[in-house]
């Protein structure tokens, strides 16, 4: 079994056809320990091949962000209940998001989220659930999202200062964002809770198509400690089984 934890985001793959309990066989098969980002009408399959939900958003949106006051309240309420139902399901996190700009100055958006998030810090420490801030690119995907450098991500983390705020390290968007992603990486590893992977540019599988190196990249995170979930997040053009199996023995180390 791989000494890295993987996983792989269900919406990826659900498009393809593929019965749910075959791909699921496919993925204990291949070697994955978990399935994330996953509708809850799946999660007593997911546990019945002994497979953990390794995250969760339900009902929290990127339009709905931390990062304005006005939704703090309502962001307390759904992110209560979503610990809540991770704790019942034994999900370590649960992915939350700054939201966009909107012409909102970046120091002001960091603080404004810090204050948003020590809402419910609390609630996460006690059931024992991350929750983590998700960094996405701005300039492909998510136009004028907030929380898209990780030096941004780290700062709030630091005003929150809990063990169960950390960052979602998505390789797939700091690429596009800032690169640099080993030496980011050794910087700021211990504000990682989970991590995404996908193929830039176009977010299909992390092979030899695609312009990062996945290997030497992988290496650094295990060299780091992290003990966390790697979510590949790429959505295949190829065979998907097959796809999945490239990426766990890419990965695999």
């Amino acid at each position: 079994m791989s000494g890295v934890k993987q996983s792989f985001a269900w919406w990826c793959y659900n498009r393809s056809g593929i019965p749910s309990r075959d791909l699921v066989q496919a993925a204990v098969e291949i070697g994955y320990q978990g399935i994330e980002l996953v509708g809850p009408e799946h999660w007593p399959l997911i546990k019945d091949y002994g497979l953990t939900i390794a995250s969760m958003n339900e009902g929290i949106t990127i339009p709905m962000g931390l990062n304005r006051r006005q939704h703090h309240a309502y962001l307390e309420k759904k992110i209560g209940e979503a610990i809540r139902l991770a704790a019942d399901w034994d999900i370590p996190n649960i992915i939350v998001f700054s939201g966009n700009r909107e012409g909102l100055d970046d120091r002001e958006g960091a603080e404004i989220t810090a204050e948003g998030l020590l809402r419910v810090a609390r609630t996460a420490e006690e059931a024992g659930v991350t929750l983590v801030l998700e960094l996405l690119n701005s300039k492909v995907d998510h136009k004028d999202y907030q929380c898209d450098h990780t030096a941004w991500g780290v700062e709030v983390c630091r005003m929150v200062d809990s063990p169960n705020v950390k960052l979602l390290y998505d390789i797939y968007h700091m690429q596009i964002m800032e690169g640099n992603l080993i030496q980011n990486i050794r910087e700021s590893h211990r504000y990682f809770g989970h991590i995404h992977t996908a193929g830039v540019p176009g977010r299909h599988e992390i092979d030899n198509t695609q312009e990062i190196n996945y290997r030497p990249v992988i290496q650094t995170i295990v060299e780091t400690g992290y003990t966390g979930f790697i979510g590949h997040e790429f959505v295949p053009v190829g065979d998907p089984v097959a796809g999945l199996k490239q990426a766990f023995d890419l990965c695999n180390i």
